[in-house]
């Protein structure tokens, strides 16, 4: 075999690798909506307390033998014949793959190999969810936060591709700068996903359509919102101001106490709200960094004061206790922008899109470079940070 031949052979069995968790997570989807195998499916949630240890080993057993076992046949017959149908050795590893599966699963619902049950394994969450593949803490979501997502087996793929990767249906969300363009669009979107919507706002007399919690507060204030930031699941720091052209100290002075400061201080507090094993799981704060972190805004303080946030943010990310994603967003149209080109009902539903598809750096912009240069600025900054900074 030339050595041409042998790498297209590996690459086809990566790929059938891939495709074997394809297949298993459209089992698994199925498990769900089709009849015919839901009952069986039912089984798997049932054996599972909330620290997932087991309701008992019968349970479990059950739970592997009608539900996990007949799951690995289909993956192991379906790669099978693909490989067949195409005579190719290297879709076959996909096959083999499946059938590693199979075998254990016949062996941990006779009571065997109970260790190898990984995404099971009972405890505290220790983890946050990963982002391309599946850990104990993603899997736990699929169990106790929300049954109708988290539905892939190992990579997270098959999530993001249906936009399951986060579920917002009956979630507490709070989200600063509610008076705002931005914030309104966000309430909206959020309320429509069947969130429960917590307007925190600097203005008097607020009002939506909609049934929505609104709270009043101030910059400067934000430890008395402590309380009520215990029972909210995510936070999106929101607000901000832009002094535009003016370079007073004053203006300095208010730019970076509300786009930095009044910012950070709610994340702070936010993140110390992260106490029990579920939170790692189901908590998340969302920071409006904006694309000035990497790009001129035509407001010099505007610029200075999101990027030190940014920066901050990227810092706090290298030990923070759970999921905190970033809103890069161009020029939308709003009172701090009224020369805004993006609508900012349009940026809203794409921020909640990208998110239920667990974008980490949502970057929601009309310019194309910010889509290279804030990937590229992220990545070497959290290098850097991590290696010349401790925990």
């Amino acid at each position: 075999m030339n050595l041409n031949l042998l790498v297209s052979q590996l690459l086809l069995g990566c790929f059938s690798i891939v495709l074997a968790e394809l297949i298993r997570d459209f089992y698994h989807l199925a498990g769900h909506y089709w009849q015919p195998i839901q009952a069986f499916h039912t089984l798997h949630h049932k054996a599972y307390r909330r620290d997932l240890t087991m309701v008992s080993l019968e349970a479990y057993c059950k739970a592997q033998l009608y539900n996990d076992v007949p799951e690995a046949i289909a993956m192991a017959i379906i790669t099978g014949a693909i490989a067949a149908s195409a005579q190719s050795y290297g879709l076959a590893i996909g096959c083999l793959y499946s059938l590693g599966f199979l075998v254990s699963a016949l062996a941990r619902s006779q009571g065997f190999l109970l260790q190898t049950d990984l995404t099971h394994k009972p405890g505290d969450l220790v983890e946050i969810p990963d982002q391309w593949t599946v850990n104990r803490t993603y899997h736990w979501r699929h169990h106790f936060d929300q049954g109708n997502a988290y539905y892939s087996g190992h990579f997270t793929i098959f999530d993001k591709l249906l936009g399951t990767s986060l579920s917002l249906k009956g979630k507490g969300v709070a989200v600063t700068g509610a008076s705002g363009s931005m914030g309104r669009a966000l309430i909206q979107q959020l309320y429509q996903q069947g969130a429960k919507v917590i307007a925190l706002t600097t203005s008097d007399g607020l009002e939506f359509d909609t049934p929505i919690e609104v709270i009043k507060w101030q910059p400067g204030q934000e430890n008395e919102l402590g309380d009520r930031l215990k029972t909210v699941d995510i936070l999106i720091v929101n607000h901000g101001i832009n002094v535009h052209g003016d370079r007073t100290a004053e203006a300095i002075q208010k730019s970076f106490e509300i786009n930095t400061f009044s910012a950070w201080a709610l994340a702070e507090l936010f993140l110390n709200t992260v106490q029990k094993s579920e939170h790692k799981a189901i908590k998340e704060l969302w920071i409006n960094t904006s694309e000035a972190e990497v790009s001129p805004a035509l407001s010099p303080l505007y610029e200075l004061s999101k990027r030190t946030l940014g920066n901050l943010i990227t810092l706090r990310r290298l030990d923070a206790p759970c999921i905190i994603r970033k809103l890069i967003l161009g020029p939308f149209k709003s009172n701090l922008n009224p020369v805004g080109v993006m609508n900012p009902t349009w940026v809203a539903w794409a921020i909640v899109a990208l998110a239920k598809r667990d974008f980490r750096n949502i970057i929601v912009t009309i310019n194309p470079v910010t889509y290279v240069a804030f990937p590229i600025k992220e990545l070497f900054q959290s290098v850097y940070f991590r290696l010349f900074s401790k925990g």
